[in-house]
Protein backbone atom coordinates (compact mmCIF):
# COMPACT_ATOMS: atom_id res chain seq x y z
CA UNK A 1 0.00 0.00 0.00
CA UNK A 2 1.30 3.78 -1.06
CA UNK A 3 1.95 5.62 2.25
CA UNK A 4 -0.55 8.80 3.15
CA UNK A 5 0.23 11.81 3.91
CA UNK A 6 -0.84 15.16 5.15
CA UNK A 7 0.45 16.63 2.07
CA UNK A 8 -1.44 13.65 0.23
CA UNK A 9 -4.72 14.39 1.90
CA UNK A 10 -4.78 17.84 0.78
CA UNK A 11 -2.79 20.12 3.00
CA UNK A 12 0.72 21.43 2.01
CA UNK A 13 2.60 22.49 5.00
CA UNK A 14 5.40 23.90 3.07
CA UNK A 15 2.97 26.08 0.87
CA UNK A 16 1.87 27.35 4.37
CA UNK A 17 5.18 28.53 5.41
CA UNK A 18 6.20 29.78 2.08
CA UNK A 19 2.70 32.24 2.28
CA UNK A 20 3.62 33.29 6.10
CA UNK A 21 7.02 34.18 4.58
CA UNK A 22 5.74 36.17 1.59
CA UNK A 23 3.12 38.01 3.91
CA UNK A 24 5.39 38.92 6.47
CA UNK A 25 7.10 42.12 4.83
CA UNK A 26 3.25 42.98 4.03
CA UNK A 27 1.78 42.62 7.43
CA UNK A 28 4.56 44.82 9.38
CA UNK A 29 4.31 47.52 7.05
CA UNK A 30 0.92 48.32 9.13
CA UNK A 31 2.54 47.93 12.61
CA UNK A 32 1.48 50.45 14.84
CA UNK A 33 4.25 51.87 17.51
CA UNK A 34 1.91 49.44 20.15
CA UNK A 35 2.11 46.45 18.88
CA UNK A 36 5.21 44.16 20.82
CA UNK A 37 4.47 40.69 18.89
CA UNK A 38 6.74 40.06 16.16
CA UNK A 39 4.97 37.89 13.07
CA UNK A 40 4.92 33.95 14.22
CA UNK A 41 3.62 33.85 17.77
CA UNK A 42 0.90 32.19 19.22
CA UNK A 43 -0.94 35.69 20.40
CA UNK A 44 -0.51 39.04 18.82
CA UNK A 45 0.51 41.60 21.83
CA UNK A 46 -0.50 44.88 21.86
CA UNK A 47 -0.03 47.86 24.23
CA UNK A 48 -2.79 49.79 24.71
CA UNK A 49 -1.72 53.63 25.22
CA UNK A 50 -3.62 54.89 28.05
CA UNK A 51 -1.83 58.09 28.20
CA UNK A 52 -4.05 59.01 25.62
CA UNK A 53 -7.67 58.44 27.23
CA UNK A 54 -8.94 59.20 30.27
CA UNK A 55 -11.24 55.97 30.69
CA UNK A 56 -10.59 53.44 27.96
CA UNK A 57 -13.22 51.06 26.50
CA UNK A 58 -12.48 48.73 23.88
CA UNK A 59 -14.74 48.24 20.86
CA UNK A 60 -14.67 45.30 18.53
CA UNK A 61 -16.50 44.45 15.49
CA UNK A 62 -16.12 40.98 12.72
CA UNK A 63 -17.82 40.79 9.44
CA UNK A 64 -17.00 39.26 5.89
CA UNK A 65 -17.12 39.99 2.37
CA UNK A 66 -20.20 38.09 1.41
CA UNK A 67 -21.03 36.62 -1.98
CA UNK A 68 -18.76 39.09 -3.21
CA UNK A 69 -16.26 36.93 -3.23
CA UNK A 70 -17.52 34.90 -6.22
CA UNK A 71 -16.59 38.13 -8.40
CA UNK A 72 -12.80 37.91 -7.33
CA UNK A 73 -13.06 34.22 -8.58
CA UNK A 74 -14.23 34.85 -11.65
CA UNK A 75 -12.54 37.81 -12.24
CA UNK A 76 -9.07 36.85 -11.00
CA UNK A 77 -8.88 39.60 -9.27
CA UNK A 78 -8.30 39.22 -5.44
CA UNK A 79 -6.52 42.12 -2.95
CA UNK A 80 -9.57 44.63 -3.53
CA UNK A 81 -12.25 42.22 -1.12
CA UNK A 82 -9.27 42.53 1.28
CA UNK A 83 -9.57 46.25 1.50
CA UNK A 84 -13.73 45.25 1.38
CA UNK A 85 -13.22 42.80 4.53
CA UNK A 86 -11.33 45.48 6.51
CA UNK A 87 -13.67 48.12 5.94
CA UNK A 88 -17.02 46.88 6.80
CA UNK A 89 -15.15 45.80 10.64
CA UNK A 90 -13.16 49.33 10.55
CA UNK A 91 -16.38 51.21 9.95
CA UNK A 92 -18.89 49.63 11.74
CA UNK A 93 -16.42 50.05 15.35
CA UNK A 94 -15.70 53.52 13.75
CA UNK A 95 -19.75 54.62 14.55
CA UNK A 96 -19.41 54.60 18.32
CA UNK A 97 -16.32 57.07 17.67
CA UNK A 98 -13.41 54.36 18.48
CA UNK A 99 -10.40 54.61 17.13
CA UNK A 100 -9.31 51.37 15.04
CA UNK A 101 -6.24 49.78 16.90
CA UNK A 102 -5.66 46.35 15.33
CA UNK A 103 -7.18 43.87 13.04
CA UNK A 104 -6.93 40.20 12.58
CA UNK A 105 -8.02 38.35 9.97
CA UNK A 106 -9.34 35.00 8.57
CA UNK A 107 -8.38 33.17 5.54
CA UNK A 108 -9.96 29.52 4.84
CA UNK A 109 -9.80 28.07 1.32
CA UNK A 110 -9.35 23.76 0.10
CA UNK A 111 -6.01 24.16 -1.47
CA UNK A 112 -3.68 27.17 -0.29
CA UNK A 113 -2.46 29.10 -3.10
CA UNK A 114 0.20 31.35 -2.07
CA UNK A 115 1.25 33.74 -4.14
CA UNK A 116 -2.98 34.47 -5.40
CA UNK A 117 -3.21 34.38 -1.50
CA UNK A 118 -0.85 37.10 -0.87
CA UNK A 119 -3.09 38.87 -2.84
CA UNK A 120 -6.14 39.04 -1.01
CA UNK A 121 -3.73 39.51 2.22
CA UNK A 122 -2.08 42.67 0.62
CA UNK A 123 -5.36 43.89 0.32
CA UNK A 124 -6.26 43.11 3.80
CA UNK A 125 -3.05 45.60 4.76
CA UNK A 126 -3.91 48.06 2.67
CA UNK A 127 -7.58 48.42 4.18
CA UNK A 128 -5.45 48.76 7.88
CA UNK A 129 -3.22 50.67 6.14
CA UNK A 130 -6.06 53.48 5.33
CA UNK A 131 -7.74 52.66 8.64
CA UNK A 132 -4.35 52.95 10.56
CA UNK A 133 -4.86 50.00 12.15
CA UNK A 134 -2.12 47.22 12.53
CA UNK A 135 -2.98 43.81 11.34
CA UNK A 136 -1.45 41.55 14.22
CA UNK A 137 -2.41 38.46 13.27
CA UNK A 138 -4.68 35.78 11.51
CA UNK A 139 -5.20 32.45 10.51
CA UNK A 140 -4.84 30.47 7.67
CA UNK A 141 -7.13 27.25 7.16
CA UNK A 142 -6.39 24.96 4.25
CA UNK A 143 -9.63 22.71 4.11
CA UNK A 144 -9.72 20.00 1.21
CA UNK A 145 -12.99 18.80 0.22
CA UNK A 146 -14.72 21.96 2.44
CA UNK A 147 -14.41 24.25 -0.25
CA UNK A 148 -15.05 24.07 -3.99
CA UNK A 149 -11.17 24.13 -5.72
CA UNK A 150 -10.21 27.77 -6.35
CA UNK A 151 -12.59 29.46 -3.81
CA UNK A 152 -12.13 30.86 -0.13
CA UNK A 153 -13.64 32.83 2.40
CA UNK A 154 -12.58 35.47 4.45
CA UNK A 155 -13.53 37.03 8.63
CA UNK A 156 -12.04 40.16 9.56
CA UNK A 157 -11.97 41.27 13.37
CA UNK A 158 -11.42 45.01 14.71
CA UNK A 159 -10.48 46.39 17.84
CA UNK A 160 -10.51 49.79 18.47
CA UNK A 161 -10.64 52.51 21.77
CA UNK A 162 -13.05 55.43 22.31
CA UNK A 163 -12.88 57.72 25.54
CA UNK A 164 -16.00 56.73 27.72
CA UNK A 165 -17.09 60.00 27.44
CA UNK A 166 -16.97 60.44 23.68
CA UNK A 167 -18.36 56.84 23.18
CA UNK A 168 -20.98 57.96 20.55
CA UNK A 169 -24.18 56.54 20.99
CA UNK A 170 -27.41 58.44 19.23
CA UNK A 171 -28.88 58.56 22.50
CA UNK A 172 -28.67 62.58 22.36
CA UNK A 173 -30.60 62.91 19.09
CA UNK A 174 -33.38 64.78 18.79
CA UNK A 175 -36.41 66.59 16.61
CA UNK A 176 -34.55 69.05 13.73
CA UNK A 177 -31.13 67.30 14.06
CA UNK A 178 -29.58 66.82 10.67
CA UNK A 179 -28.68 64.07 8.67
CA UNK A 180 -25.52 64.10 6.43
CA UNK A 181 -24.21 61.43 4.01
CA UNK A 182 -20.54 60.25 3.13
CA UNK A 183 -21.01 58.75 -0.61
CA UNK A 184 -19.73 55.09 -1.61
CA UNK A 185 -17.62 53.92 -3.84
CA UNK A 186 -20.43 51.69 -5.58
CA UNK A 187 -22.46 48.47 -4.38
CA UNK A 188 -19.76 48.05 -1.58
CA UNK A 189 -20.10 44.69 -0.12
CA UNK A 190 -24.08 43.41 0.12
CA UNK A 191 -26.40 42.63 -1.74
CA UNK A 192 -24.55 40.35 -4.50
CA UNK A 193 -26.51 37.45 -4.17
CA UNK A 194 -29.16 39.98 -5.77
CA UNK A 195 -26.67 41.83 -7.91
CA UNK A 196 -25.27 38.23 -9.62
CA UNK A 197 -29.09 37.41 -10.07
CA UNK A 198 -29.38 40.22 -11.74
CA UNK A 199 -26.69 40.58 -14.11
CA UNK A 200 -25.19 36.81 -14.37
CA UNK A 201 -28.51 35.01 -14.52
CA UNK A 202 -31.10 37.18 -15.53
CA UNK A 203 -28.99 39.58 -17.90
CA UNK A 204 -26.32 36.74 -18.98
CA UNK A 205 -23.67 39.21 -18.87
CA UNK A 206 -19.76 38.44 -18.07
CA UNK A 207 -17.72 40.30 -15.98
CA UNK A 208 -15.94 41.78 -18.92
CA UNK A 209 -19.13 42.96 -20.69
CA UNK A 210 -19.04 47.01 -20.49
CA UNK A 211 -23.46 48.07 -20.24
CA UNK A 212 -24.60 51.00 -21.27
CA UNK A 213 -23.82 54.02 -18.28
CA UNK A 214 -20.39 52.31 -16.86
CA UNK A 215 -17.15 53.24 -17.57
CA UNK A 216 -15.60 50.13 -17.15
CA UNK A 217 -16.17 46.67 -17.14
CA UNK A 218 -18.19 44.90 -15.06
CA UNK A 219 -16.43 43.10 -12.91
CA UNK A 220 -14.23 45.84 -11.72
CA UNK A 221 -17.22 47.89 -11.43
CA UNK A 222 -18.76 45.37 -8.69
CA UNK A 223 -15.42 44.99 -7.26
CA UNK A 224 -14.69 48.57 -6.03
CA UNK A 225 -13.70 48.26 -2.88
CA UNK A 226 -15.89 49.30 0.09
CA UNK A 227 -14.21 52.61 1.16
CA UNK A 228 -13.39 52.95 4.48
CA UNK A 229 -13.97 56.20 6.71
CA UNK A 230 -12.13 55.97 9.61
CA UNK A 231 -9.62 59.06 8.84
CA UNK A 232 -11.67 61.44 7.59
CA UNK A 233 -14.20 60.79 10.34
CA UNK A 234 -11.86 60.54 12.93
CA UNK A 235 -10.73 64.20 11.87
CA UNK A 236 -14.04 65.57 11.72
CA UNK A 237 -14.76 64.52 15.58
CA UNK A 238 -12.01 66.13 17.00
CA UNK A 239 -14.02 69.75 15.91
CA UNK A 240 -17.76 68.20 15.56
CA UNK A 241 -19.82 67.18 18.47
CA UNK A 242 -21.24 64.37 16.68
CA UNK A 243 -24.56 62.87 17.42
CA UNK A 244 -24.79 59.79 15.73
CA UNK A 245 -23.52 57.54 13.03
CA UNK A 246 -24.25 54.54 10.97
CA UNK A 247 -21.87 52.70 8.64
CA UNK A 248 -24.97 51.72 5.84
CA UNK A 249 -24.23 48.13 4.85
CA UNK A 250 -27.09 45.40 4.52
CA UNK A 251 -30.49 46.61 4.84
CA UNK A 252 -29.33 50.23 3.56
CA UNK A 253 -30.42 53.51 4.74
CA UNK A 254 -34.15 51.93 6.62
CA UNK A 255 -32.00 49.09 8.00
CA UNK A 256 -29.11 51.15 9.33
CA UNK A 257 -29.72 54.47 10.28
CA UNK A 258 -32.63 53.40 12.93
CA UNK A 259 -30.46 51.37 15.07
CA UNK A 260 -28.64 54.79 16.06
CA UNK A 261 -31.91 56.82 17.17
CA UNK A 262 -33.45 57.04 19.76
CA UNK A 263 -37.43 56.09 20.53
CA UNK A 264 -39.86 58.37 19.22
CA UNK A 265 -37.34 59.82 16.36
CA UNK A 266 -37.31 59.14 13.10
CA UNK A 267 -35.46 60.35 9.91
CA UNK A 268 -37.04 61.94 6.94
CA UNK A 269 -34.28 61.06 3.79
CA UNK A 270 -34.62 63.20 0.51
CA UNK A 271 -32.50 60.83 -2.10
CA UNK A 272 -32.77 63.61 -4.57
CA UNK A 273 -29.55 65.32 -2.47
CA UNK A 274 -26.69 63.07 -3.75
CA UNK A 275 -26.03 61.33 -7.07
CA UNK A 276 -27.34 58.10 -7.22
CA UNK A 277 -24.24 55.82 -8.49
CA UNK A 278 -25.10 54.57 -12.55
CA UNK A 279 -24.50 50.49 -10.67
CA UNK A 280 -28.03 51.11 -9.18
CA UNK A 281 -30.16 51.90 -12.10
CA UNK A 282 -28.87 49.02 -13.71
CA UNK A 283 -30.07 46.77 -11.16
CA UNK A 284 -33.44 48.28 -10.96
CA UNK A 285 -34.22 48.08 -14.70
CA UNK A 286 -32.10 45.55 -15.63
CA UNK A 287 -34.16 43.87 -12.35
CA UNK A 288 -37.04 45.00 -12.36
CA UNK A 289 -36.31 45.59 -8.83
CA UNK A 290 -38.94 47.58 -6.72
CA UNK A 291 -38.09 50.80 -5.57
CA UNK A 292 -38.33 49.79 -1.50
CA UNK A 293 -36.27 46.12 -2.32
CA UNK A 294 -33.19 49.06 -4.06
CA UNK A 295 -33.69 50.59 -0.72
CA UNK A 296 -34.01 48.28 1.88
CA UNK A 297 -30.97 45.98 0.13
CA UNK A 298 -28.20 48.55 -1.34
CA UNK A 299 -26.51 51.33 0.20
CA UNK A 300 -28.03 53.53 -3.12
CA UNK A 301 -24.85 55.81 -2.92
CA UNK A 302 -24.77 56.40 0.65
CA UNK A 303 -22.31 54.52 2.57
CA UNK A 304 -22.00 56.57 5.70
CA UNK A 305 -24.31 58.68 7.62
CA UNK A 306 -23.68 61.32 10.48
CA UNK A 307 -26.22 63.17 12.36
CA UNK A 308 -25.27 66.89 14.16
CA UNK A 309 -27.10 69.69 15.28
CA UNK A 310 -28.34 72.24 12.63
CA UNK A 311 -25.47 74.39 13.79
CA UNK A 312 -22.63 71.85 12.78
CA UNK A 313 -23.79 71.20 9.46
CA UNK A 314 -21.57 74.18 7.69
CA UNK A 315 -18.50 73.28 9.79
CA UNK A 316 -19.19 69.40 8.97
CA UNK A 317 -19.33 69.88 5.44
CA UNK A 318 -16.55 72.63 5.22
CA UNK A 319 -14.46 69.74 7.33
CA UNK A 320 -14.76 67.16 4.70
CA UNK A 321 -14.31 69.16 1.97
CA UNK A 322 -10.70 70.49 3.11
CA UNK A 323 -9.79 66.90 3.03
CA UNK A 324 -11.29 66.52 -0.11
CA UNK A 325 -14.06 64.36 0.31
CA UNK A 326 -17.73 64.74 -0.90
CA UNK A 327 -20.47 65.02 1.93
CA UNK A 328 -23.94 65.63 1.78
CA UNK A 329 -27.34 67.25 3.40
CA UNK A 330 -29.63 64.48 3.07
CA UNK A 331 -32.25 64.60 5.84
CA UNK A 332 -33.74 65.62 9.02
CA UNK A 333 -34.53 64.19 12.14
CA UNK A 334 -38.41 64.36 13.15
CA UNK A 335 -40.68 62.94 16.05
CA UNK A 336 -42.63 59.00 14.93
CA UNK A 337 -41.79 55.82 14.77
CA UNK A 338 -38.19 54.87 14.69
CA UNK A 339 -37.63 54.15 11.41
CA UNK A 340 -36.48 55.97 7.99
CA UNK A 341 -38.89 57.74 5.72
CA UNK A 342 -38.44 59.30 2.07
CA UNK A 343 -39.73 62.80 1.04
Amino acid sequence: MSELTYKRAGVDIEEGDRFVRLIAPVVRKTFRPEVMAGIGSFGSLFRLDTSRYKNPVLVSGTDGVGTKLKLAFMTGIHDTVGIDLVAMCVNDILTSGAEPLFFLDYFATGKLKADESVSVVEGIAKGCEMAGAALVGGETAEMPGFYPDGEYDLSGFAVGVVDSGSIIDGSGVEEGDVVLGLPSSGVHSNGFSLVRKVFFEKMKMGVNDKPDGLDMKLGEELLKPTTVYVKPVLELLKDVPVKAMAHITGGGIPGNLPRVLPEGMRARVDSSKWPEPPVFGLIRNYGSVPEDDMRRTFNMGIGFTIVVKPDFVNKTLETFRKKSYDCYNIGTVEKGDRGVIYA
